[in-house]
């Protein structure tokens, strides 16, 4: 009897289990696509300081609206005052909205914007942002807006640091390049009553810039008072070129 459960013991065939051999785990490649957001267009991407706030945004998009209406033929349009009032923007935010809408050439809503920052920021004046909004103007040919825009600056000028804003060769620029004869003439006046000549000297390629220019424009007298006012250092050049 033990002989033949030793047999039966050695006929059985024991179930093995074959396991298939798993290839190594691979890691999932992952590749890093931008995503562009905003208008599909050409435009270049905001450089720095353009960044605009939720509140500015929201702010562009009802000056748009607006504006859009105010080209409608509708007898019932709007006009400029009925662009949203922003008085409750911060300044950081308004700078953001002009610089935008000059990047979009959307001028007639930059001025609405540069209106609020006088009112409510009057003694803090850009020179830089200002030379922006002219040669927006310029390239949109609007002119009589340039003339504005000066006008804007004579009656504030108590707060241009005219010495050491770096933004004044800018403004010039712009407005000799637009052949605006009376607003540069206004700007000469403005840097004059500001002491340039007399208390501090200006830059040599700043006065070269606007005597040129106001040459080109026929004031022979008046650009050659210029380099007589506004020498500074090279002053005693000039006159003794004229001795």
């Amino acid at each position: 009897m033990a002989a033949s459960l030793y047999s039966n013991f050695l006929s059985l065939k024991p179930t093995i289990k074959t396991l298939t051999k798993q290839p190594p785990a691979t890691h999932a490649t992952v590749i890093n696509i931008p995503i562009r957001c905003g208008p599909r267009s050409n435009r270049g991407p905001l450089v720095k300081g353009r960044i605009l706030s939720t509140e500015a945004i929201l702010a562009v998009q009802q000056l748009k609206r607006a504006y859009k209406k105010s080209q409608s033929p509708s007898p019932s349009s709007p006009n400029s005052t009925d662009f949203p009032n922003l008085t409750r923007l911060i300044k950081s935010d308004l700078l953001s909205m002009l610089r935008e809408l000059l990047r979009q050439d959307l001028c007639p809503l930059a001025l609405h914007v540069l209106s609020t920052l006088r009112s409510e920021y009057p003694s803090q004046i850009d020179l830089n942002l200002y030379g922006e909004l002219i040669s927006a103007l310029s390239r949109n040919h609007l002119l009589d807006d340039i003339d504005r825009v000066i006008e804007d600056l004579e009656k504030d000028e108590g707060g241009i640091e005219w010495e050491t804003d770096r933004g004044v060769l800018r403004v010039i620029r712009g407005t000799v390049e637009a052949g605006r004869k009376e607003s540069t003439v206004k700007i000469y006046q403005m840097m004059k009553k500001s002491g340039c000549g007399d208390t501090w000297p200006a830059d040599e390629y700043i006065v070269s810039v606007l005597s040129k220019g106001l040459r080109r424009m026929g004031e022979e007298e008046l650009a050659n008072e210029v380099y007589k006012d506004f020498g500074g250092v090279f002053k005693g050049a000039f006159e003794k070129s004229n001795v």
